[in-house]
């Protein structure tokens, strides 16, 4: 079924679900609560904030700002945030690389010594500590990204490379294990006394050879001297940690094994990948320049972090879309100019009045083109039954930009929540905080909601504009 492309699940079978709920000591219509994701999804270039916000903090208005009005029908699952920024010294970095470093970092200082890039930790891997030890991966990185754009930063001298080609994210997701709809209330019953029993068939081939060196190890222990034998306590200290890995991809692997016996109620729909061995440089250069070709890929890609969620491969993904060198012929329907960056520059500027209005309008309609794609994502998520609940009940989605206008701009980023994150933000209406406060409060918020336990994250205490105690309030 994987080498068809597609996977058709079983129908959710209530009776199956009941008897496990009953064994468990629960009623058979207690609800299960999935657990909850955090997404990601960034454009390039900023936004135009007159067409994207809000005149009034408060609940939305009856018609959303023209770059959102595409999200119309998932107005009471959004929150606007403004006023957010980031602020902070730069070393060795053009426009561009400082806005992609501090992103989703809200590092007080970023930079490039001796060519390799610093920050600090991002938001997204900050999610993947606090939420990552129960997937098949701990985040997923994926889309158009390059060495200006660098988001996300597992440490301060750490980027994470983002993959462009979504037939190696699909492998790099399902590699070894097929797509399946997890049943939530299955494995609540399994966690409360039906624990799937292990079996010597679900061992892998790791764990053999784990043991083989973690034995070869302990025997030359008691023949080595001191120093050497602290060498080999270190060494099985990391064998320890390879052990603890692999007993958690096992015990994944055999509930995922019941899932497929017995899966979710939704229907798992697996996208159409490009050829196998298409050279993705082709498609790449497609997207730059054909808005055709570059919505298929975005539908792909988010299609792609549909599935991640689904299926709880991760729980924390970004997305990044877009491309500042991308053309808009068709998409942009003014004036002569389709380039994006020659756009951004001419009509992104942070004043309406110091930008050109045309080149304004071209740039307004690129990131309602941006926004009508990302809202397809979201009404797929907003179909995705849970099992009382849907996949966007179940999650937090930040969309949003790594500059706030396509002059480089710091200040005032565009920020939208989608997804009520399990009732822990009160959507349907924008928040409005005072210009300059940082971006790093906000991604406070949503690394605790994920698991963290944390009281500061980036410069959301140590900004010269800091503010609310690092925190955001009013969220709820």
């Amino acid at each position: 079924m994987r080498g068809a492309g597609t996977v058709v699940a079983l129908p959710f079978l209530e009776s199956w679900a009941a008897r496990l709920a009953k064994a468990a000591g629960q009623s058979a219509t207690a609800a299960v609560r999935p657990p909850l994701r955090m997404g990601i999804v960034t454009v390039t270039g900023g936004t135009i904030l007159e067409s994207w916000r809000a005149k009034d903090a408060g609940p939305l208005p009856a018609k959303l700002p023209s770059i959102l009005r595409p999200l119309e029908f998932a107005k009471q699952d959004m929150l606007v945030v403004t006023g957010l920024s980031h602020s902070g010294e730069g070393e060795n970095l053009n426009g561009h690389e400082y806005c992609a470093f501090k992103h989703l970092t809200a590092s007080p200082r970023v930079g490039k010594a001796a060519g390799k890039p610093y920050a600090g930790v991002s938001v997204d891997q900050a999610a993947a500590r606090a939420a990552g030890d129960e997937t098949f991966l701990p985040s997923l990185e994926f889309g158009l990204s390059n060495h200006e754009t660098q988001y996300s930063f597992r440490s301060a001298d750490e980027p994470v490379p983002y993959e462009a080609d979504p037939r190696l994210v699909f492998e790099r997701m399902f590699r070894g294990r097929p797509p399946v709809v997890p049943n939530w209330q299955r494995r609540a019953a399994a966690k409360a006394g039906q624990a799937v029993r292990a079996s010597a068939a679900t061992d892998t081939y790791d764990r053999s050879v784990v043991d083989s060196v973690r034995d070869e190890a302990r025997s030359l222990r008691g023949r080595v001297g001191v120093a050497d034998r602290q060498k080999l306590d270190q060494y099985l200290d990391a064998v320890r940690s390879v052990e603890t890995r692999i007993e958690r991809l096992e015990a994944r692997l055999r509930i995922e094994a019941e899932d497929l016996k017995y899966p979710g109620p939704a229907k798992l729909v697996v996208p159409q990948l490009p050829a196998k061995n298409a050279p993705f440089y082709k498609l790449r250069d497609l997207v730059y320049r054909d808005p055709e070709k570059h919505g298929e890929y975005i539908r792909l890609v988010s299609d792609l972090l549909v599935l991640a969620f689904q299926t709880d491969t991760t729980r924390v993904a970004t997305l990044a879309i877009g491309a500042d060198d991308a053309s808009f012929p068709g998409v942009v329907t003014v004036g002569y100019e389709t380039h994006c960056h020659t756009l951004e520059h001419q009509g992104n500027a942070s004043r309406p009045e110091d930008a050109d209005p045309i080149a304004r309008e071209a740039c307004r309609q690129i990131h309602a083109w941006y926004t009508s794609l990302f809202a397809e994502m979201v009404m797929t998520m907003k179909g995705i039954d849970e099992g009382g609940s849907t996949l966007l009940d179940n999650t937090m989605l930040l969309y949003t930009s790594y500059m706030a206008d396509g002059g480089h701009g710091t200040e005032d980023y565009p920020a939208v929540l989608v997804g009520n994150a399990q009732g822990t933000l009160k959507t349907g209406r924008q928040l409005s905080f005072p210009k300059k406060t940082p971006a790093a409060n906000l991604y406070l918020e949503m690394i605790n909601r994920m698991g963290a336990k944390a009281d500061e994250f980036g410069d959301s205490k140590t900004s010269k504009h800091a503010a609310f105690g690092g925190r955001l309030p009013g969220l709820v």
